[in-house]
């Protein structure tokens, strides 16, 4: 299972979100993975990310196993359970 962030850097959300993915790994010990929108665009294409954060999760198989679009970041626990 893959779970990516994405986001743009210098945007004014970006503090928020770098701030919970610390968080995210002084809690969990988990590393999530971070994609720039302008330098990944065909991921974002292939997946239809429009809305920048979004965090989702990938299956191994490629298949979307959840989507969290937009600033109103999930719990850690809903993106945990995508990771163990």
């Amino acid at each position: 299972m893959r779970v990516v962030c994405v986001y743009r850097e210098g945007e004014d959300y970006t503090r928020t979100v770098t701030d919970w993915l610390e968080d995210f790994y002084r809690r969990t010990g988990h590393e999530i993975e971070t994609l720039d929108p302008d330098r990944d665009s065909k991921f974002c294409e292939a997946y239809g990310i429009v809305e920048y954060p979004t965090i989702i999760a990938i299956s191994d198989q490629g298949q979307v196993r959840a989507f969290w679009p937009g600033r109103n970041l999930p719990m850690f626990n809903e993106v945990l359970y995508y990771i163990s």
